[in-house]
């Protein structure tokens, strides 16, 4: 038996979707760092050893408003690269979404997916108490992601439709109606449009 919940239709729903949103919008952060190679029209080789993932992470998380994970190594950001690859399907989905979200499940029971309460408060966490950063990350925004696809939204897990852009967000609009990670990947968007317009025209 499936049993399943609206959860855009909970009382205290504001909470639950910020602590959602959270971990998304660093899954994005993940994906965007670590796992993608053209942004903006422009080739953007991923870093590629522990050092350097390691001072991109935390330069994008410290952009992002975040502070780095304390003890955080190069090697934690070797294997977070992984679960950057891991991620990534999930924001390109489309018409395969059944086959992604086969994929997900995998991702969950790999990394120790477990809802429960621990530490001061307590909180909800969605690792086990006493996972590495590296697993709580990876089954945080693994979940994260699963509950947006579980209540009908998976569409708001996009990339760019901008030509060479796969940098990947989560569509917070009203009506999922975002399709560029940037405004300047819009206006890139338009441009060409333009172009091909005026070139159909002769």
């Amino acid at each position: 038996m499936t049993v399943t919940i609206d959860a855009w239709r909970i009382t205290g729903q504001p909470q639950i979707d910020s602590y959602v949103n959270r971990w998304v919008e660093l899954a994005v952060v993940l994906v965007n760092t670590l796992a993608i190679t053209r942004v903006r029209g422009r080739t953007a080789a991923p870093p590629a050893d522990g050092p350097a993932r390691l001072a991109a992470l935390e330069g994008a998380l410290e952009g992002a408003g975040r502070r780095p994970w304390e003890g955080l190594t190069a090697r934690d950001a070797d294997r977070l690269a992984g679960v950057a690859a891991e991620l990534r399907p999930v924001f390109c989905a489309g018409e395969d979404l059944l086959r992604v979200a086969a994929g997900l499940n995998e991702v969950l029971v790999r990394h120790g997916a477990v809802p429960n309460l621990h530490g001061e408060g307590p909180v909800l966490a969605f690792h086990r108490e006493g996972s590495d950063v590296v697993e709580a990350v990876a089954a945080d925004c693994a979940t994260a992601l699963a509950m947006v696809i579980g209540v009908g939204q998976a569409a708001r897990l996009s990339s760019c439709s901008a030509g060479g852009c796969e940098a990947v967000f989560f569509d917070t609009t009203r009506n999922a109606s975002r399709r560029f990670c940037s405004l300047a990947c819009q206006n890139r968007a338009k441009a060409s449009a333009y172009r091909a317009r005026r070139a159909a025209r002769g």
